[in-house]
């Protein structure tokens, strides 16, 4: 008879993948964060007209 062991994960591997996967998102969010101006350029959606700068030559 064959006996195959069932796999484990000890506590310390499981909040490790934890971290890894809360550093993802949080790096993700950062990435897209930092690039949101490219993004938008890319999709195509222009910034718009501030209004104060018309005031401010007057």
């Amino acid at each position: 008879m064959h006996f195959a062991p069932l796999p484990y994960l000890d506590p310390g591997s499981g909040s490790f993948l934890i971290q890894l996967l809360i550093a993802a998102l949080l790096g993700l969010g950062i990435a897209v964060r930092a690039s949101w101006g490219k993004i938008k350029r890319w999709f195509g959606i222009k910034p718009k007209a501030d209004e104060d700068d018309d005031e401010s030559t007057e």
